[in-house]
């Protein structure tokens, strides 16, 4: 099994600007309290997160009104070619992966320290995103805070997945993961009109793997 979320601490970068997290110890057992009990004040694009589509589209739903299958099922993760700062496209998979499963999960190695934010992280180009879709894929992951690179402001990645009823999962940990096929377990808290959702994402290999 890989866990792909990365540890909630008040170290955990977030975007700049966004809310980082924090917690309040209402009351605690150590001060002869009856239980501990705390207060979580964060981002909800926090850590591995899913983005709901009011994050980019005006007519989009929150994350709590997401389709469980975007975020459970059968997924490939694919080790892609990226250089920093820049978009990639379909030539940067592999030759000869298959796009077998309708979660694919890329991995630029562009963001390796989910403690700090490092802006000049890779992004999907638009075609890209367009060319999974007609391939059957309904979500993509990616291993860095965004789709779209971190000084775009039309977010045109963001805006063809919204287009292709693809959805987002962001900041997954997947440097140590082989490429391969797996079940993807990553499901947003069920915020009911809410832009976004940390989730714990986690792999189980899958029985068999035609596809390698």
């Amino acid at each position: 099994m890989y866990d792909l979320s990365p540890p909630i601490t008040e170290q955990l970068a977030v975007w700049p600007g966004d809310t980082s997290a924090t917690r309040e110890l209402l009351m605690q057992l150590s001060q002869g309290d009856s239980v501990t009990l705390s207060t979580l004040r964060s981002t909800v694009h926090l850590g591995s997160h899913a983005d709901g589509p009011n994050h980019y589209a005006v007519d989009g739903d929150g994350v709590g009104e997401q389709p469980l299958e975007h975020y459970l099922g059968e997924c490939r993760v694919i080790h892609v070619s990226a250089q920093r700062g820049k978009r990639y496209g379909m030539e940067a998979i592999p030759e000869g992966t298959p796009i077998d499963a309708p979660r694919i999960l890329l991995s630029t190695g562009t963001y390796p320290d989910p403690n700090h934010f490092n802006p000049d992280f890779a992004a999907p180009e638009a075609s890209l995103i367009r060319q999974l879709a007609e391939q059957g894929v309904i979500t993509i992951g990616v291993d860095t805070p965004s789709v779209d690179l971190s000084d775009s402001k039309d977010l045109p990645t963001h805006n063809q997945c919204h287009v292709s009823g693809i959805r987002i999962l962001e900041t997954l940990q997947l440097a140590d993961v082989p490429a391969g096929r797996y079940e993807l377990i990553a499901l947003p808290l069920k915020l009911m009109g809410f832009d976004g959702s940390p989730v714990r994402a986690i792999l189980r290999p899958l029985q068999t793997d035609p596809g390698g």
